[in-house]
């Protein structure tokens, strides 16, 4: 890599460079059908709005014959999708294309993906058919399907380890038949790079019209080469690939939309190709898929997860805050995302210096000897430094004993269908007592009433977490709240065997932090 791609790596690519690659969602078919990520008809539909405001070129919404849910899934986004290609799943039979082609019906753009097994395992184990009788259905099927949507795609299950002369063979087959785009599917994640190229290179040079049709990629993760075995394809000419959001799907996954997408971009010198996916969307659309289906994205995902932009070494601390290209390759705003300077044992004096200036603490090289030694001291026995822990550093505070308010009396109820009621006393350190009550949709809701009626300050949830921090039924759980106060963005934390308690010591570390930052900004504002 020259110096100059290392430059315009660290850089966003401005317009529309080289040839166009359609990025092909399949999160609410492939992704959805796997264990532990099933989605209603409106979650799918809020997750089909997210993907068409992130600008991908076709949804593949689901395999109507599969259910008639399904069925109703696909036709309502079919029904109200403005921009997108619009794509339901069929096997080569007729019932399935009948009924791909019913819930299409009112798309704007229409397409139906056929898929059939052309490699010799399952042809012998799977479909028990010959050669020529799995073209004949293939060929019939495209016929139908052409006559049913504006366009059909045609897959070959385990493509990649079908015989590649029987492989030109059904695709010759299938253009002349009407296919439009042709898939070549890693179905069970068996390939390398390498091989892919190879295969993508030999039927673009061998399958008759190739010159007229769309030669997609479907990569699983199985051995962890879902998204470079995407990037093989487009190199090697595959103008399509088959992706989901966060990389769910069967088994191990597909290849991630977001690496794909990044490793496009900020790669663009190398790739010359580009995609119309509005990538500030990436992150909003990898946080809605984990709300819509309770499966958390791990902190560690390339792209999305809390750490793909996080700091913590004090070197590469250093390195950010002079120039933030020495450890970053992407900027994490074009994702929608935030750079983060962890705060813990590993942090050196510059990001701490950093984060106290940010929260309004100038401080002397004196004050920063002793106030370094004390974060030291506590990010020994914590997993990360909070803001609230580096106020109460810089102002000499304990930061294990934070104020002004604090909780002498909580409890909390809920009720199935029924909504949550808390009841909790507040003592601050002026010497005032504090009883409030309210009721919510959930103890979340009804938290934040009675604290916002206790201290008087008013906090708009802007982001919730909260997971284990250890195993069993008696582990902790650790509550991260975002919240708008006036303007500006407070987080708070915390931790407890009862997640409503942890949540209560969130809001109230957010209601602190408030109470401390105000009267600060105001006398900052007339110094």
């Amino acid at each position: 890599m020259t110096a100059t791609e290392q430059t315009q790596a660290s850089e966003p690519t401005e317009g529309d460079v080289g040839e166009r690659v359609k990025i092909f969602d399949t999160t609410l078919r492939d992704g959805e059908q796997a264990p532990g990520f099933s989605m209603d008809r409106r979650a799918k539909m809020r997750m089909a709005h997210a993907l068409e405001e992130l600008g991908v070129d076709i949804i593949e919404a689901g395999f109507p014959q599969a259910s008639p849910d399904d069925f109703a899934a696909v036709a309502e986004i079919a029904r109200s999708l403005k921009q997108p290609t619009i794509c339901a799943l069929a096997r080569c039979q007729e019932v399935d294309i009948d009924a791909a082609g019913r819930a299409l019906e009112q798309a704007r753009h229409s397409r139906i993906h056929l898929f059939l097994s052309t490699s010799p395992l399952h042809r012998e184990h799977k479909l028990g058919k010959s050669k020529n009788e799995v073209i004949d259905i293939a060929v019939n099927a495209i016929r139908r399907a052409s006559r049913l949507s504006h366009e059909v795609e045609f897959s070959a299950e385990d493509a990649m380890r079908t015989e590649p002369d029987f492989l030109v063979e059904v695709f010759n087959a299938a253009i002349e038949a009407g296919a439009t785009t042709l898939n070549v599917p890693d179905t069970v994640g068996y390939v390398t790079p390498f091989e892919v190229a190879d295969m993508f290179a030999f039927l673009r040079a061998n399958v008759r019209g190739a010159e007229r049709v769309v030669f997609s990629g479907h990569c699983h993760d199985d051995l962890g080469m879902a998204v470079a075995n995407s990037l093989a394809a487009v190199s090697a000419g595959a103008r399509q690939v088959e992706c989901t959001i966060n990389g769910i799907g069967e088994r191990a996954g597909n290849a991630a939309l977001e690496e794909v997408v990044m490793a496009l971009r900020t790669r663009q010198p190398h790739f010359n190709v580009h995609t119309g996916i509005v990538t500030k969307h990436l992150y909003p659309a990898s946080r809605l898929l984990a709300q819509l289906t309770g499966q958390p994205v791990p902190r560690n995902k390339a792209i999305v997860g809390d750490n793909a932009f996080a700091h913590e070494s004090g070197i590469h601390q250093h390195g950010m805050l002079k120039h933030r290209g020495t450890y970053e390759i992407m900027r994490p705003q074009d994702v929608g995302a935030t750079t983060s300077l962890v705060l813990g044992k590993h942090s050196g004096r510059h990001a701490l210096r950093q984060r106290a200036s940010d929260l309004g603490y100038v401080l002397d090289d004196a004050a920063m000897d002793v106030v370094f030694e004390r974060f030291k001291a506590l990010a020994d026995r914590k997993r990360t430094v909070t803001d609230e822990d580096v106020e109460a550093l810089a102002s000499g505070a304990d930061p294990e004993h934070t104020g002004p308010w604090r909780f002498t009396h909580l409890h909390t109820s809920s009720h199935l269908g029924g909504g949550a009621s808390v009841s909790l006393k507040l003592t601050h350190e002026d010497g005032r007592t504090v009883s409030e009550a309210a009721i919510g949709d959930g103890p979340v809701d009804a938290m934040l009433r009675a604290v916002e009626r206790a201290t008087g300050e008013a906090i708009s949830l802007a982001d919730f977490n909260i997971r284990a921090v250890s195993e069993g039924g008696d582990a902790e759980g650790h509550a991260t709240l975002t919240a708008h106060h006036d303007g500006h963005d407070y987080r708070g934390s915390g931790v407890s065997t009862d997640i409503v308690e942890a949540t209560a010591q969130a809001v109230l570390a957010i209601v602190n932090r408030i109470e401390r930052q105000v009267p600060r900004r105001a006398a900052a504002a007339h110094s």
